[in-house]
């Protein structure tokens, strides 16, 4: 484990922390902390950053509400610099966004990975955004009922190819399950936190009842 003496913080006394979403492990912001804002935050388990405009310490979400509480800090190989993951409370920059970095530069076609956070954002612009030829358009098109349909014939599917025990054939139909749960979930404005923080809370329930029987 890492001493906060054995970091090398820079000439005005700062170090930069990179602040990372423990569950998605996106780059929410990178701020700066000096020794005693690095020491709130390992003591109150949320961040706490100096703010080199303002001068002075400043907890995140003091005001907002927008509070980020810590899983892990960690240093890299020169010990000056931070990576602070955290679960947060609501977004994570002063503009409202989930993250500081929303604003792409360059992205290479080829190389741009899958993710369900991407796909949400397809399926929204397409609600919003409709385009000409898209099935996914075709189903905001249609509105809810048709999209409550197309659930319930995937559910089907993915039961029968599970009964024939079809591996390959029912990762295919839980695929075509989840894209059109992820519909009816933009279509009734329920975002993938949502339902994380729904997950969550099951999850922290379930280790109580864990541990309760552990002790019976």
């Amino acid at each position: 484990m890492v001493n906060i003496e054995d970091l090398k913080f820079d000439e005005k006394g700062l170090i930069p922390a990179v602040v990372v979403d423990a569950e998605s492990k996106n780059v929410l912001t990178v701020a700066y902390m000096n020794r005693e804002s690095l020491q709130i935050s390992i003591n109150e388990r949320r961040t706490c950053f100096w703010s080199r405009s303002r001068q002075e310490l400043w907890r995140k979400g003091e005001t907002s509400g927008n509070v980020q509480h810590i899983v892990s800090i960690t240093a890299d190989c020169d010990r000056d610099a931070l990576v602070v993951e955290v679960e947060k409370e609501g977004p994570a920059c002063h503009l409202g966004t989930d993250s500081c970095f929303a604003y792409p530069v360059y992205e290479n076609p080829e190389c741009r990975p899958f993710t369900m956070d991407g796909l949400m954002e397809l399926l929204e612009g397409r609600k919003e955004e409709k385009k000409e030829g898209s099935y996914t358009t075709y189903l905001f098109e249609k509105g809810l009922d048709k999209i409550l349909k197309k659930i319930g014939e995937e559910s089907t599917e993915v039961i029968i190819a599970a009964k024939a025990e079809d591996k390959k054939e029912t990762v295919y139909e839980i695929a075509d399950l989840a894209y059109h749960v992820m519909v009816l979930m933009v279509q009734a404005g329920i975002s993938l936190e949502d339902v994380k923080k729904e997950l969550a809370g099951r999850h922290v329930i379930d280790h109580k009842v864990k541990q309760e029987k552990m002790t019976k």
